[in-house]
This record gives C-alpha cells, structure tokens and sequence, in this order.
C-alpha cells in the first residue's frame, strides 16, 4: 500500500501533554497517532500551560509551549506554522487558573480574523464549571459561559463527550439542535484487536486511575468491592495508579497487588486478563468522559461500581453496560457478567478511536483518505 500525497498537518491545541499525568494529553496524543496511521495527517501540538516542562517533539510531532498566556503569543505561534486547520481540545481551567481563558479566544479570534481559508474544529471536553455561592467557580461561571458562547460561534465545527454538554451550548449559544457531535472519550490504554471471553482469563479484577479516585473505592466502597468479588469468585485485585499510601494487602482474604504507575501497554496486557474493573468516579452521569471506563468497556471487562443512574446517559444503562451493586437485586454470575461486558464492548465500537480519527478528519475538512491499494 502507498500513499500518493503529502503529509496533511493540523495543529493541536492542549492544555498539556505527557510526561505529565494528564488524560487529555493523552487524548490529544492517541488522536494524532491515529490520524497519522490511518490518513497521513501531522500534528503540530500547541501547548498552552506555560508551566508545563516536555520536550519540544513528541514521537516525531513537533510541540511548542506558549510563552505567556497571551493573545499576541498565540497568534505568533499560529501565524508561524501556516497551518489552515485547529482542532482546540477545550477545558477553560487547563489554560486559565480560575477557568476564564480569555487570552485564548481573543488569539483565536484573530488567528481567523488574519488567516485566509481558516478552519477551527473545537472538542469541549468540559463548558463550564459550577460550585458553591463560596467558590469562584460559583462568581466565575457567567464568564465561563460567556467564553463557551464565543468559542461556539468562532468554531467552524463542536464537538462534545457528552450529550449533555451538547444540550448545554444549543441552550447557550443557541445554535441548531444536531449541530454539535457527541463522542464519548476513546481508550488512552489502547483498543486490543481480540478479548477473550471472561471464563478464559485470570479471577482478577482491576482499580485502575488517579490516585483520589481509587482512596475512593477502598475507603468508600469496599462493602461493594467485596461483594462483586465474592459474586465473581475473584482471586487478586490489581491496583494500578499512583500509590494510594494505604495498606492494601488485602480485602476479605483477597490478596491485593499494589503494580504503581504502569506503560500503557502492560496496563492493556492486564486488562485483557482480568475479569472486572472497579470504579467510583466518575458518576455515571459523566461515565462517558471517563477514559478508565472507556479502557475496561474496549477491553471487553464487566465495568463495576456502586452509584447508579435511573435513566440511559449517552446511551450507557445501568445492568446493560455496567453493573451497579446498588441498584441490582439480581444475583451477579459469570454468565451475566459476560453479557454486560459484551454490551460495553459493543457501545465502545461505535466511538472508537478508529472511528474518531475519521470524524475528527471530516470535521476538520481535511482531504479522503488517499491510500492506494
């Protein structure tokens, strides 16, 4: 096979990139390598924490740092690449501390003002926040969602992980019900080709992610841990993350192995042999912005928590996609659990990263694909 053109390039914008501990870097990252698989299509990665230290490429894709957060700072880096096509990866607080990015519209403003042929594709990972009349997220949130209204309209292109956020910039901005895309976030572990069946792996389940969300799960959940694990006949709970700092030999007799911070690759390994994946955050409201959820549906695990919701959120339903101790009142099995893990792995295939990179390239109104057989 061979590829009659030249390279395409888009720039990225991030809040930060690996070797930081950051999943939308991590995203953003997967999403470039994609692109570059599957179309020939080059990142340039734009990273706006002026704080972050990384190299200045990242397996072979350049990455320049703003120098301060301003407009004039992005729209000399912009200017400089002569690149027609932006796809911002949007969460107001990865580029301004209280989550008011000013600097960032106003260049991006006039990055399309000055630049013939412009096109800005934008991913809101998040549109504002919210918080307690004592929180500045509270006396902020006007701002944050003045600044989302100005980003929708800029954009040639939005896209959101969750239909509710989508709701959300209809309501604010006003714009077309069906013009904003949902894709709920793809695995940052990897997407393996073959997951066997759970009666062939190991009786092991996972807590995997940051190091808040799994305190969580044992000083919170772990009447709920025992209780998938005794259903499931569970024999080791690997923990895998930052360490906790808890004494975790054991829960109930299961004996529990502490592996730290692990390569993607063996994270992936493991996954595809164990049997359940255990977490307490994100809420199920928001399991489709989870990358640790999206990482134990596309390796075909029986995603497992506590909390449940009533209602089918971004297509994800409770006892369908995932099981909830507290809302189930049927008595888990392999058997059942096979189906559960099937529904999640069917639900992932449809916003894959395979699938992504090909919507990413169409919103960006990039060129087909030009492979020749």
């Amino acid at each position: 096979m061979t590829l009659k053109n030249q390279p395409i390039k888009i720039i990225q914008i991030v809040p930060q990139l690996p070797p930081s501990i950051n999943g939308l870097g991590d995203y953003a990252l997967n999403l470039a390598r994609q692109l570059q698989k599957d179309y020939k299509i080059e990142t340039h990665f734009v990273v706006g924490d002026r704080n972050w230290n990384g190299p200045v490429e990242i397996e072979g894709f350049p990455v320049s740092k703003i120098s301060d957060r301003s407009a004039d700072a992005l729209l000399t880096l912009l200017s400089s690449d002569r690149t027609s096509a932006v796809l911002l990866h949007y969460v107001g607080y990865g580029y301004a501390k209280k989550g008011c990015p000013v600097w960032l519209l106003e260049g991006l403003e006039r990055w399309k003002t000055n630049s013939a042929n412009s096109r800005l594709v934008t991913m809101f990972h998040e549109v504002y926040a919210s918080g307690s009349l004592w929180t500045s997220a509270f006396w902020l949130s006007r701002l944050q969602k003045n600044l989302a209204v100005r980003l929708v309209k800029l954009s040639d292109r939005c896209l959101t992980s969750k239909v509710s956020y989508a709701e959300i910039l209809y309501k604010l901005a006003r714009v077309k019900q069906g013009s904003i895309t949902s894709l709920p976030v793809f695995s940052n572990i990897g997407e393996p080709e073959y997951a066997p069946p759970l009666a062939e792996r190991t009786c092991r389940l996972v807590v995997f992610g940051s190091r808040n969300s799994r305190l969580q799960v044992y000083q919170q959940c772990r009447a709920g841990l025992a209780l998938i694990c005794q259903a499931l006949e569970i024999q080791e709970i690997y923990d895998i993350g930052v360490s906790t700092g808890l004494d975790l030999s054991e829960i109930n007799g299961i004996p529990i192995v502490e592996k730290g911070v692990t390569q993607a690759s063996e994270i992936s390994k493991i996954l595809l042999n164990s049997v359940a994946g255990f977490l307490n955050f994100p809420l199920p409201p928001y399991l489709a912005k989870s990358g640790i959820f999206a990482a134990y549906c596309a390796h075909r695990l029986i995603p497992c928590m506590v909390s449940f919701s009533t209602t089918p959120r971004d297509g994800l339903q409770t006892g369908k996609h995932y099981w909830s101790v507290d809302s189930q009142s049927k008595h888990l099995c392999l058997e059942m659990a096979q189906e559960i893990a099937n529904n999640a792995y069917a639900w992932y295939q449809t916003h894959s990263l395979t699938v992504q990179a090909k919507i990413f390239k169409d919103q960006l109104n990039l060129p087909l694909q030009q492979k020749l057989d």
